[in-house]
């Protein structure tokens, strides 16, 4: 298996351990999801240093409430403890890749500048 399952015991300690953390919130009864699953874990298998996870949104209503998934599939992106992604839908393989590739190569000192700027701003 190419992702671990997120329950509310191992999430936060998984988004801290892990540099890059990929989330597909999902639920058995959702077709579309049923569609994204083989995209996701072929994307997963296909990048050995991301961490992907799923998180069944049945079983696990907390977290889809803590992180506002209102929609299945979401798709939540995280690096360095910071949610870069947090979307509906969900992806075709091309556009999962250029995501990732994205997401590997932003400078994540200068995006936590940002996030200051726009918090201040925000004041």
């Amino acid at each position: 298996m190419a992702y671990i399952d997120l329950t509310t015991k191992n999430f936060d300690e998984t988004l801290d351990n892990n540099e890059i953390v990929i989330i597909d919130f999902w639920a058995e009864w959702c077709g579309p999801c049923k569609q994204f699953a083989p995209i996701f874990e072929k994307v997963a298998e296909d990048n050995p240093d991301i961490t992907f996870a799923k998180v069944n949104t049945e079983e696990q209503q907390a977290l889809s409430g803590q992180y506002g998934v209102r929609s299945i599939p979401t798709l939540m992106v995280v690096r360095d403890g910071v949610i870069l992604l947090n979307q509906a839908g969900m992806l075709p393989e091309e556009a999962f890749g250029k995501l990732i590739n994205h997401v590997k190569g932003l400078d994540m000192d200068h995006v936590r500048e940002e996030m200051t700027k726009d918090e201040e701003d925000d004041e």
